[in-house]
């Protein structure tokens, strides 16, 4: 996947007069599907530009669905202060959410990694058109046990073995005995997987395309 097949969007939040930035990559031709992409924590360096977001991207595109993913408010071009508020997050996400809806017909998947993870969970679950979770790395603390209770759909978790913000024995737990979720452990890696960014492509693709 090349940055060339991407085009620059801009999503206005509202009435808010904040617009960000984003990047819609359009899936197969004959695939109505769309996802909206989260960075990581807007106050860490968190962007649409993170490695994790574009393996996400890439994997999505592998598999036929369109793509959205863009910056918070204030990170790199798009408007607004930078806050690491997490109304104001799931606010842009909302936004790129609308922006989705109008875009594409069918289903949507909600994605992110890290913080944009479970700010994509907590939107998804007020959102009829999102049928799929895909989230990276989603801090635990950050996540409403009764969202993976199967009213928001099929969910694929992915977290590093080494990871200390979402540590496997506690999603684990998180989701035990939720038909619809499945986890998936990537070898050596930690929350910010210098090692292990081909393992998201490849669970991420293996998912998307039997459920």
């Amino acid at each position: 996947m090349g940055k060339s097949l991407e085009r620059a969007t801009t999503i206005a939040v509202g009435n808010s007069g904040i617009v960000l930035e984003g990047l819609y990559l359009g899936g197969r031709d004959d695939d109505d599907r769309g996802a909206v992409v989260a960075p990581p924590h807007p106050l860490y360096g968190g962007s649409m530009d993170s490695p994790v977001v574009n393996e996400l991207n890439f994997a999505l595109h592998g598999s036929g669905i369109a793509s959205l993913r863009f910056n918070w408010r204030g990170v790199g071009a798009s408007g607004g202060d930078l806050t690491g508020d997490g109304q104001a997050a799931r606010a842009d996400y909302e936004a790129a959410s609308l922006h989705m809806e109008e875009t594409v017909a069918g289903p949507l998947v909600a994605a992110g990694y890290s913080f944009g993870a479970a700010c994509a969970a907590a939107v998804a679950s007020q959102r009829p058109r999102f049928q799929r979770l895909l989230l990276v790395a989603p801090p635990v603390q950050l996540l409403d046990p009764a969202l993976f209770s199967g009213s928001v759909g099929d969910t694929l978790l992915i977290s590093g073995e080494l990871d200390d913000y979402a540590p496997p024995a506690e999603l684990q737990r998180l989701c035990a005995g939720a038909q619809r979720v499945t986890l998936r452990i990537v070898p050596e890696a930690d929350h910010f997987f210098m090692r292990g960014l081909a393992d998201i492509t490849r669970e991420a693709q293996d998912w998307l395309q039997r459920v």
